[in-house]
């Protein structure tokens, strides 16, 4: 049976938070452990390089916490094959050639480049390779013929970008080569877990995230510091569930909705405090991210085994994307020269 190919993956910018691992990482290890699929799991550093060309030191040390996170949770190298883009210079000749087929204008009007233009604040000083990387990623994706990309929903502008690429190279060189993606979407209702200050965003810039790294104290403190509600002043107090924190990891994490339903009752009515509520959920995400904090320790201990598996993970990858180049340029015409 043919599997359907996954592309997927982080940028190395820092360690991954409970955010990355409720939105995509658990995801990921379900998607491995069927048989439908073969997973690629890319770790973007060139992606990354786009907004921290000045700084590649922090690209270089987050690359392997993002491996060691990756390995924690439960992706096996057995399993799905984790490379770094830098390694595959495919890649990078694959979005040479599919920037003649967008216009300047086209990518500007790209909701999700636009959004994020506007948060890393430019302005005059927007990087060329920032405002291309949906051509970057139509090459990434393409490379591997990926049917299927797991994203957030606020990334189907980019795959759509990439299916007007796919669909413009195939017209005009009359074949079937390249594949449109899927995007392969969350759940409804589990969307992007909020920062712990309530902000809708959960980002090291912010300081309002947990990390799947932190040690156990660490993240006791965090959760006592989270946004409940400002209203419930003593016990007995009524107090508000919606906008609070506390009550919207619990939701996330707790397996026990029936005990997450009796919580929310007695604090709604008076009598549960802030406190209390904030220790059991400690208890939680400690029961989550114990054991994944365990196997992250130990996968630390040898570092040059997990740069070993991503070695041998993008010379696989290599292997798959050159392949695929071949094609283009066969296609484009560019294949003057025969052995």
């Amino acid at each position: 049976m043919t599997k359907e190919i996954l592309l997927t993956g982080d940028r190395p910018t820092g360690k991954l938070h409970i955010g990355h691992y409720i939105g995509s990482l658990k995801n990921r290890v379900k998607l491995q452990n069927s048989d439908k699929y073969d997973p690629y799991i890319m770790i973007a550093d060139t992606q990354a390089l786009t907004d921290n060309a000045r700084n590649p030191e922090k690209i270089r040390n987050s690359l392997i916490e993002v491996a060691l996170d990756y390995l924690a949770v439960g992706i096996d190298p057995t399993k799905s094959t984790i490379f770094v883009q830098s390694q595959i210079p495919a890649l990078f000749e694959l979005t040479a050639y599919y920037m003649d087929f967008v216009t300047v204008s086209r990518l500007e009007r790209n909701p999700t480049v636009k959004a994020e233009i506007k948060q890393k604040g430019f302005g005059e000083s927007l990087p060329v390779g920032f405002l291309n990387y949906p051509v970057s990623q139509a090459a990434d994706i393409t490379a591997f013929k990926a049917t299927l990309v797991p994203v957030g929903d606020d990334q189907e502008p980019m795959l759509e970008q990439t299916r007007e690429i796919v669909r413009t190279f195939n017209r005009l060189y009359k074949t079937d080569l390249l594949v449109e993606p899927k995007g392969y979407f969350p759940e409804k209702g589990s969307g992007r877990l909020p920062g712990l200050d309530g902000n809708a965003k959960m980002s090291k810039s912010l300081g309002n995230c947990i990390y799947l790294s932190d040690d156990a104290e660490t993240v006791k403190k965090k959760v006592m510091s989270m946004y409940t509600d400002p209203g419930h002043i003593h016990i007995e107090d009524p107090g508000k569930v919606e906008g609070n924190m506390v009550f919207t990891y619990l939701d996330v994490f707790d397996p026990d909705k029936a005990k997450v339903a009796e919580l929310k009752e007695e604090y709604q009515k008076g009598g549960l405090g802030d406190m209390k509520i904030k220790r059991y959920l400690n208890q939680v995400l400690e029961n989550e991210l114990g054991p994944i904090r365990e196997r992250r320790m130990k996968f630390a201990e040898d570092l040059d085994s997990v740069y070993d598996m991503l070695l041998a993970g993008s010379k696989k990858a290599n292997e798959v994307a050159n392949q695929t180049l071949e094609e283009v340029r066969a296609a484009i015409g560019f294949n003057y020269f025969k052995d």
